[in-house]
């Protein structure tokens, strides 16, 4: 089969012209290759909470709100924010320039995808669907429905499709 770029383009979700690294909150589903149930398992489940942890500990210029990881995915809130974390001694607009929101997704996929994989002997596997879903929140109202939306899916698990256990 030949590239047909009117039938193989992926279509993004993503606002045009914007630009995901300037400061704001983020909406992010992050699912599993296949939508395995791979985050059922506890040690993979840490692992992926460990992960998404890191991304504030490593980048100073982000915060996480509510998450939730669910059995082949995970929902949560990056917040990229205006100036750097630090003490009296690190001036905020010192260091490299802020990732965008698609960098800092694509980090917590490397990290946690190589100690996965580590766990279970498998290099190079696939653990993350290729993209993600993001959605940048607007105001105040709809980050409190976001959280509310995290926060009430593990309860809808059992009518998900995804759920075939």
């Amino acid at each position: 089969m030949t590239y047909d770029p009117a039938r193989h383009h992926r279509r993004s979700v993503r606002l045009a012209r914007y630009d995901y690294a300037r400061p704001g909150a983020y909406f992010v589903t992050i699912v599993c290759r296949d939508r395995v149930l791979l985050l059922d398992d506890p040690h993979f489940r840490a692992v992926t909470e460990e992960t998404w942890f890191w991304l504030a500990d490593q980048y100073a210029f982000v915060s996480l709100d509510a998450f939730v990881i669910m059995p082949n995915h995970l929902h949560g809130i990056i917040v990229i924010n205006q100036t750097r974390r630090g003490g009296s001694r690190t001036a905020p607009t010192t260091g490299p320039r802020r990732k965008t929101l698609g960098r800092l997704v694509g980090a917590f996929k490397t990290v946690s995808t190589k100690r996965i994989n580590g766990i279970r002997g498998t290099p190079g596997l696939p653990v993350w669907q290729r993209n993600y879903y993001e959605r940048v929140i607007r105001d105040e109202d709809e980050m409190n429905r976001v959280r509310a939306y995290i926060a009430e899916n593990p309860l809808r698990w059992e009518e998900d499709p995804e759920n075939v256990l």
